[in-house]
C-alpha cells in the first residue's frame, strides 16, 4: 500500500512518511522500518532537507510487486511448515501429506507477484487480467475431489 501511494503522489515532489500513514492508515514507525529495508534494497531513494521525503527508485513499471515483499523480508508462504533443508517438515522428518501441495501454492504466488508491477496496480489492471486468464478445466471435477 505504501508504496503504491509512493509510486502516485511522487511524481512533482518526494513523499513523506507521515503523509503516507495518513493517507494509508499506517504507523509511521512501521513505515519507517520498512523504507529502511526498501531504501537499502534500492526501490527507493530518500531525500533530505526540507521537502524531503522518498521517490521510487525506478520507475513504476520497473517496479515488482515480489521485489518490495522480498525487500521487506515478508515470506510468501502458503504452508506452516518450517524450512525442510535435507529432511522433511515432520518431527519423523517426513514432508506432511500437503506440503508438496502448499509449498506449490507459494511458489505460484509468488510467480503472479513477479508478473505485477506498481503501474500494474495503479492503473488497476489486475482485474482485467484476472479475468482473461483461462479458468481451470474440468473446475467442478476439482472441487468435489477435495
Amino acid at each position: 500500500m505504501a508504496m503504491v501511494d509512493l509510486a502516485r503522489h511522487a511524481q512533482a515532489k518526494p513523499v513523506s512518511l507521515s503523509d503516507i500513514a495518513t493517507r494509508q492508515e499506517i504507523s509511521l514507525s512501521y513505515l519507517e522500518q520498512l523504507f529502511a529495508r526498501l531504501r537499502r534494497a534500492g526501490l527507493v531513494k530518500s531525500v533530505r532537507g526540507p521537502g524531503g521525503g522518498y521517490r521510487l527508485a525506478r520507475g513504476s513499471a520497473d517496479t515488482r510487486v515480489s521485489d518490495i515483499i522480498l525487500a521487506v523480508d515478508e515470506p510468501i508462504s502458503a504452508t506452516r511448515c518450517t524450512e525442510m533443508g535435507a529432511t522433511g517438515c515432520r518431527a519423523d522428518r517426513s514432508k506432511c501429506l500437503t506440503h508438496d501441495l502448499w509449498e506449490e501454492l507459494g511458489n505460484q504466488i509468488h510467480i503472479f507477484l513477479s508478473s505485477v508491477t506498481l503501474l500494474d496496480v495503479l492503473e488497476r489492471k489486475l482485474a482485467s487480467r484476472l479475468l482473461e486468464a483461462p479458468a481451470p478445466a474440468n473446475s467442478d471435477t476439482m472441487a468435489a475431489a477435495s
